[in-house]
């Protein structure tokens, strides 16, 4: 994890009320971004290569995978601090889109026991999550799948241990050299635990394990009407953050899920990893730098959870926007909240 994000007395942040009166804003300053990370976040990554490409005219992204990658070497060009973790993810998120190509070229790449959208079939969010949540590696249950993960799970371990940080190409080393045939286990095992990762092995399996759980996810025709849980409707995990999309003249809050992607809509004044729907225990913080990434927080479980703000700024990706806020969670950290659930790269 980057190092902690320290304050002067003279650069003590001063917040001041938000226009909505159940909100706090607190301004910050890129510049102190940039001196405060220089020690830590730069420290911790400088085994990321990252050369800033110059302008050209790209082609326009055909994918969801593509639009990710775009929009990441955008911030890391506008924003330095988050250009080496950037880097990583433009790496990560092209090994992703290939395997999700794979998986879904696969002869029979649509997982036997996932309901299929052709079939007419519909998995109910409220009454199939408890058996989504303990159910095995669906891809064991589909030989093709089972042999593109398989087959699939050293480059990217090599790719790891070339482009990541030290301790987490460790990993991948180790992984890499370890037998192959405890690798279905493990795959299963994460799989199946739901309970946010804490070792970087778990967080490496569930970054490779991310576009077939998008894959099936995609594949189970969810009904999601009025679903409102705190958990993901199709792998049971915490969600990774929050979006608030246009509606009317206000925003529709909804939660993601950091590794299926299932989205689903959720109360805006509700915490999202307690319930607490008490206003005053649910400070929400902004940065004049980054003014669509709201750090929504919660006095009573001391958790927070980042919310892209698509009011403010439609062209943010959700998942890399995030990502590249290092600054926000270094700050939440520091005031004494804990994230609710990691991203695929720890943070």
């Amino acid at each position: 994890m980057p190092g902690k994000l320290y304050f002067t007395s003279s650069q003590k942040l001063s917040p001041r009320r938000h226009r909505d009166t159940e909100k706090t804003f607190l301004d910050f300053s890129i510049s102190l971004f940039s001196r405060c990370l220089r020690d830590s976040v730069v420290r911790t990554l400088s085994a990321f290569a990252w050369r800033p490409r110059k302008p050209h005219n790209h082609p326009v992204a055909t994918t969801a995978w593509q639009q990710r990658i775009r929009r990441a070497e955008h911030l890391a060009a506008q924003h330095p601090f988050a250009a080496e973790i950037l880097a990583f993810y433009i790496h990560l998120a092209r090994f992703q889109e290939g395997l999700h190509e794979r998986l879904r070229d696969s002869s029979d790449g649509v997982p036997s026991a996932v309901p299929s959208a052709a079939s007419g079939q519909a998995l109910s969010a409220s009454s199939g999550q408890a058996e989504w949540a303990s159910r095995p590696l669906s891809g064991q249950q589909d030989a093709a799948a089972t042999n593109t993960l398989l087959s699939s799970f050293p480059p990217f371990l090599s790719l790891v241990e070339e482009k990541a940080p030290a301790p987490l190409a460790g990993v991948a080393h180790e992984l890499r050299n370890s037998d192959p045939q405890s690798w279905t286990d493990l795959f299963t095992e994460l799989w199946t635990h739901i309970d946010s990762p804490t070792h970087p092995q778990e967080f490496l399996v569930l970054a490779f394990l991310q576009p077939y759980a998008e894959f099936a996810r995609s594949q189970a025709n969810l009904e999601l009407g009025g679903y409102t849980s705190l958990l993901c409707p199709f792998c049971n995990r915490k969600p990774a953050l929050g979006i608030l999309r246009p509606q009317g003249d206000g925003g529709r809050r909804s939660l993601l899920c950091g590794l299926c992607l299932a989205e689903w809509e959720f109360r805006r004044l509700v915490c999202a990893g307690c319930g607490e729907e008490d206003n005053a225990k649910l400070p929400v913080y902004t940065a004049t730098e980054l003014p669509h990434i709201r750090v929504e927080c919660c006095d009573t479980c001391k958790t927070y959870i980042k919310c892209i703000d698509l009011t403010k700024n439609g062209l943010a990706d959700p998942l890399v926007d995030e990502l590249a806020s290092v600054p926000l969670s270094l700050w939440a950290q520091e005031h004494g909240y804990a994230k609710l659930y990691p991203n695929l790269l720890g943070m």
